[in-house]
């Protein structure tokens, strides 16, 4: 096997990851754009549309802003010519506005170095961080314990002033602890799921004094739930914030599958490497959107330098871009087994040979449902709700990361999270 891959630097700026693609991408939808326009002839451009919005994938906003501009053409009885040159112009000023927001985010001042905090417990590359202010009393508030992704860096919980639930919960009199997964060395490549629940997460729960609120972000939300139900003495509630339950839930399926396929393809590098690299990541998730990311750098280079809404763009871009690699095993397990094969909702997926059945959690449950979020359907979330006694249901108006870290966030999530874990006692 080869050698473990080393952290990547901070500086200078790599995003967004990857880039080739996206460039590709905003270039092959210029191209489409273009070949798909109506050539010389008399019929109506209005008509011809009905090609041209069939070259996927074209959202609604710029379906709308086409058709407003095919009707102002034909109502001047414009050209397919001049329809050509106008489109053709739109395209470059799209071009000139996501290659100005690319440079102006390299351009944008180093990101701060972060705080560093107490570690409470450390295994590996994995620590537990300690976000309580100095000097707090440990008995004053109740104790949450953070879980995040594995496909992520924890800090987004954690992302600037003013944008940190850690620190918000802190302020408020709550003890916020995070477990920060790290970046996998050699002993984590080799670690399957039950390895990361069963083992550090369980070790991390058992080196604290007593049972925590336990909170799990996004697929950390299915480690925490695993977690909770074999060891329910350590959690006094459960919370789960974006947490996928129905990998095939509404229209989904189709997706899930076709990631799943996708595993033989990528055996090769696993099998490397150790590990599914962070570009390869990130070129997953860009399926969801393909061309999300040219058009929030476009919106990007149209805002003020130095504003308070430029830095908290850089910030979330600096975190999606610090990426880490998946353990080969884990990467695995949830590809085909969760997306392929839907075993958590089909009651089939187990840790250390347990099924994980949500129906046999006892205490309070808090699940937070984003509408707005492209990661994990809301569908997916909800299967979870119902599928957990009593459960809370929170549906937050924001969107997956928005939710923990947005504008919005301690109205869409911070108090209401807070106002349930001061209420089961």
């Amino acid at each position: 096997m080869s050698s473990a891959p080393s952290p990547p630097s901070s500086a200078p700026r790599r995003g967004p990851r990857p880039l080739p693609l996206h460039l590709l991408l905003a270039g092959w939808r210029a191209q489409l754009a273009l070949a798909m326009l109506p050539p010389r002839s008399s019929r109506s451009s209005c008509d011809a549309w009905q090609s041209w919005s069939g070259a996927w994938p074209v959202s609604a906003r710029t379906r709308r802003e086409a058709l407003r501009l095919l009707r102002d053409l034909d109502a001047s009885g414009s050209s397919a010519d001049e329809l050509r040159a106008a489109v053709a112009r739109r395209l470059l000023d799209l071009d000139s506005g996501l290659i100005g927001g690319l440079a102006a985010y390299r351009r944008h001042e180093p990101r701060p170095e972060r705080p560093e905090h107490p570690v409470l417990w450390r295994e590996g590359a994995s620590r537990l961080l300690d976000h309580a202010p100095p000097g707090q009393d440990q008995a004053a508030g109740p104790t949450l314990l953070f879980v995040p992704s594995l496909v992520n860096r924890a800090w987004v919980l954690d992302l600037m002033p003013g944008h940190s639930i850690l620190a918000w919960l802190a302020e408020q009199g709550a003890r916020p602890l995070l477990l920060d997964w790290g970046y996998p060395g050699a002993t984590e490549r080799g670690m399957d799921l039950t390895g990361f629940i069963a083992g550090r997460l369980e070790r991390a729960l058992a080196a604290l004094p007593g049972p925590v609120v336990l909170v799990g972000y996004c697929m950390g939300g299915l480690l925490a739930l695993a977690a909770a139900l074999r060891r329910p003495d350590r959690v006094r509630a459960l919370a789960l914030l974006a947490t996928p339950w129905d990998f095939h839930a509404g229209e989904q399926a189709g997706r899930a599958t076709s990631l799943a396929a996708l595993l033989p393809v990528l055996e090769p590098m696993l099998a490397t490497t150790g590990t599914l690299p962070v570009e390869v990541i990130q070129a997953l998730f860009a399926q969801l959107d393909p061309f999300g990311v040219a058009r929030k750098f476009r919106a990007f280079a149209r805002l003020k330098p130095g504003s308070a809404r430029a830095a908290h763009f850089v910030a979330l871009e600096d975190w999606l871009n610090d990426g880490v690699p998946l353990p080969a095993p884990v990467a695995r397990e949830c590809l085909g087994g969760w997306y392929g094969q839907n075993t958590p909702a089909r009651l089939q997926w187990r840790v250390a040979g347990e099924a994980v059945d949500p129906a046999r959690w006892q205490g309070p449950a808090f699940v937070a449902i984003p509408h707005r979020d492209r990661i994990v359907p809301p569908d997916s979330a909800r299967a979870l709700a119902e599928a957990l006694p009593g459960a809370v249901r929170h549906e937050a108006a924001a969107g997956h990361i928005g939710m923990v870290a947005g504008r919005t966030a301690e109205t869409a999530l911070w108090r209401p999270l807070l106002d349930w874990v001061r209420g089961p006692g």
